[in-house]
């Protein structure tokens, strides 16, 4: 027994050592549940709406009033046009746009019924039909308090469309995100245990004194990689196109450039992982949990990330999904060109270098 308690002891004692594995025991979980308590919520706030009033009137403006003082929403104060608002909808500045016509309270007196358009962008149908759901219970409330004091009922119908998915279907929402999702994690688990297999065979010293550059080396790892994720990325977009129906509204060569774009950072990416880690299970490891949950959580795809906490889509910024989503949406769904999208692409295309730079800097020529 005493043999037992003292192995019990020594086994505390290499635990307590590891920094590791109590980072693993205790604070995965809080980090965990904080992450997860604030990010998992299909409750929508903050999401940006603009306000077209071309009647500027009374009724109007407290129906306004009533939208900006509730917390779903940030009201744009530009004044906007129809092609303004089309716009910014393609560049995805605003979630909805809620438009008085003219005469709204003249209609609403001398006829009892008065319309209120409201457009959402339907390329996310959950968050759409949420949105507009809250601004019509916000104009249902606006029109009960007006009955309570007339003896003749008013009406006011709020007219909804919904852009880029008027049937309101899934696959605009999905196919982008699990696209992204796809390739984050095909090409980074592939490439980050590329060079560390070397390592463990023994094979990098060959390399090593062979007449090839590092920087060589690394991308020669990459080059296999980027041509099966390109094919990858035919067989995901012939599969949305003929099977889940759903037509590329853009330019193909512009989506398959992106895609491309974004293999190349996940290649990077994983390169990276790969000259950092010693093992093929801690490559693994990285890549596999290290990248699913901020991909599955910061990209937008399942979760607004308006929703979150500031410092939490301060986080979501480098992630390369997030900015790939978009992309994949605004090309194959809103069908934009190059303009609408060229921001995302900077930070890619900065991603990108940044992390060859880096692999290049830690990439060690001589072995211990």
């Amino acid at each position: 027994m005493k043999q037992f308690f003292a192995f019990v002891t020594k086994e505390f004692a290499h635990v307590l050592r590891d920094r590791k594995t109590l980072f693993i025991l205790f604070g995965m979980p809080v980090v965990q549940i904080l992450i997860f308590g604030f990010a998992l919520t299909n409750e929508v706030k903050n999401a940006k709406l603009v306000v077209v009033d071309q009647s500027k009137d009374l009724i109007s403006q407290q129906i306004i009033n009533r939208i900006e003082a509730s917390r779903y929403f940030e009201i744009e104060k530009a004044v906007m046009d129809p092609e303004q608002i089309e716009a910014a909808f393609k560049e995805g500045k605003i979630r909805l746009a809620v438009i008085f016509p003219a005469h709204f309270t003249d209609n609403l007196m001398h006829i009892n019924r008065a319309q209120v358009q409201i457009i959402a962008d339907a390329s996310d149908p959950n968050t759409a039909n949420m949105l507009s759901n809250y601004v019509s219970s916000i104009i249902q409330d606006q029109q009960v308090q007006l009955n309570e004091a007339n003896a003749i009922p008013y009406a006011i119908v709020p007219e909804i469309r919904m852009l880029y998915n008027p049937q309101l279907k899934g696959a605009p929402n999905f196919v982008p995100g699990v696209m992204a999702l796809v390739l984050m994690l095909v090409c980074v688990m592939m490439t980050s245990i590329s060079i560390v297999r070397e390592k463990e065979l023994g094979t990098m010293e060959i390399l090593l004194v062979s007449p090839f550059r590092p920087l060589l080396i690394i991308i020669s790892k990459a080059v296999p990689y980027l041509f099966l994720s390109l094919i990858n990325v035919i067989s995901i977009l012939l599969l949305s196109v003929f099977v889940l129906d759903l037509p590329i509204n853009g330019s193909i060569a512009l989506l398959f450039a992106e895609s491309t774009l974004f293999i190349i950072t996940n290649l990077t990416l994983g390169i990276f992982i790969s000259i950092r880690t010693n093992s093929q299970q801690v490559a693994m490891l990285i890549s596999l949990m290290g990248m699913m949950l901020p991909t599955v959580l910061f990209s937008g795809f399942m979760f607004p990330i308006e929703n979150m906490p500031m410092p939490l889509q301060v986080i979501s910024n480098i992630v390369p999904a997030k900015w790939f989503y978009i992309i994949v949406k605004s090309i194959m769904i809103k069908g934009v060109g190059f303009a609408a999208i060229w921001k995302p692409t900077l930070v890619l295309v900065g991603m990108t270098l940044l992390l060859l730079g880096l692999s290049w800097k830690n990439f060690k020529i001589r072995l211990a």
